[in-house]
């Protein structure tokens, strides 16, 4: 017999960006949490450097993160706003410009380190009620008793839930318990990061240029550095890393150069640079017996459009709406039919946002799809319903994002009546 004592609502497994915000919006709605992680609480120290890895939040990530209690203490301490997004074809005769006030939006996004905002989640999470926080654990089993799922821990501690939230990253261990497969797409590329600074500035503007071994981004930072993603083959981006910093400015200054809106231009310096893998991975389902996928345990996307960890958050907040929803109609939140739904809607979403990254990325590779690349970007840049739609689903805020993402409360989806 399971005591009721000991049974929790969900079990989120994994602390990272996507687990910490599904467990903060859960509990804020009502719902009792366990997070299980296999690391410590995590740090930050704004007196530090910038760390290689950043996200461009989307402000439909933004809405989810003020829900989950983080976006506030992640703008107390630093992030870089910017209301400018650039794409340029690699040979300069095609580009796109989108600017928030076209769209009626204060910013397209803002770029922030991963570290700050699981740091900024783990703060809220602390001091939330209805969360229980087991650091430091590793899933080593999943069975079910009486119904319900009973994880084991390598420390041999069980945990019972109603529903368990498998956010335990990439390689999830629980994925592969609950029997869920994937397809794998392994772009034989890398993609190199670090923090560049210009002689002018970065004006604010997240600026992406196609070039012929992939992709190169620079995102603005709030001291008017810039923080690059250059996608590359995996020789390219080893032999990037062992340049010496005077060589590495200089074969990316010649990349960027000849730019029509004058920006980069001329480069200064170069921080410590790091490189990782590039991939795709699309999960067969994202519900099982009493579970569900979250993050990249779901899908991991090529970060050509920046919305990995957006569509992770988006998982998140749609959980959370599933399983209210669940709850105002008096129904088991674990029920096959609730988790059919999650399933349906995020999968769907996911798989149109990754099937179009790797669409896309295949456009701007061959050199033999040059005119319809160009007509593409052209297409784009003339067509306001076309923008619109882009810009839409780019910031989380298209029709079929959850609520949270739309600027609807979490207490007004809780309370819908009052």
């Amino acid at each position: 017999m399971i005591p009721s004592e000991g049974l929790f609502d969900v079990a989120v497994v994994g602390g990272g960006m996507v687990g910490a915000t599904a467990a903060c919006l859960l509990a804020r709605a009502g719902f009792t949490v366990v997070v299980i992680d296999d690391g410590k609480s995590p740090s930050f120290d704004a007196s530090t450097d910038m760390g290689l890895r950043v996200s461009a939040i989307s402000p439909g990530a933004m809405s989810i993160l003020s829900e989950a209690g983080a976006w506030r203490l992640v703008e107390g301490q630093r992030h870089s706003p910017y209301r400018t997004m650039r794409v340029e074809d690699r040979d300069e005769t095609a580009a796109i410009e989108f600017q928030a006030p076209e769209f009626g939006l204060d910013v397209l996004g803002a770029i922030v380190e991963n570290d700050l905002v699981q740091w900024a989640l783990w703060q809220s999470l602390r001091v939330m009620a209805g969360i229980e926080i087991l650091e430091r654990e590793r899933v080593a089993g999943i069975e079910y008793c009486e119904g319900l799922p009973v994880i084991t821990l390598d420390s041999g501690e069980q945990v019972v839930a109603r529903l368990v939230a498998a956010a335990d990253g990439a390689s999830s261990k629980l994925r592969g318990l609950l029997g869920i497969g994937q397809r794998h797409w392994e772009y034989g590329q890398m993609g190199v990061v670090g923090v560049v600074r210009s002689a002018e500035p970065n004006p604010g503007v997240a600026w992406q240029r196609f070039l012929d071994g992939g992709p190169i981004a620079f995102l603005p930072l709030a001291d008017g550095r810039s923080s690059i993603v250059w996608s590359c083959t995996e020789l390219d981006a080893r032999r990037r890393l062992e340049q010496d910093e005077a060589s590495f400015v200089s074969e990316l200054e010649a990349a960027v150069a000849g730019s029509p809106g004058h920006w980069p231009g001329a480069l200064e310096s170069v921080g410590p640079r790091a490189a990782f893998p590039l991939t795709m991975r699309l999960s067969d389902r994202y519900a099982a017996r009493r579970a569900v996928l979250l993050g990249d345990a779901a899908h991991v996307m090529h970060p050509l459009a920046g919305q990995g960890v957006n569509t992770g958050l988006l998982d998140a907040a749609g959980l959370v709406e599933v399983l209210v929803d669940a709850r105002f109609a008096q129904r088991d939140i674990g029920d096959a039919r609730v988790l059919e739904r999650y399933d349906r809607w995020r999968r769907s979403e996911a798989e149109l946002m990754s099937q179009g990254v790797h669409g896309l990325r295949g456009v701007f590779l061959p050199d033999e799809l040059g005119l319809l690349r160009r007509a593409g970007l052209g297409l784009v840049s003339r067509s306001w319903t076309v923008r619109e739609a882009f810009i839409r689903r780019a910031t989380g805020r298209h029709r079929n994002a959850p609520a949270l993402a739309r600027g609807q409360t979490l207490s007004s989806l809780v309370h819908p009546d009052s």
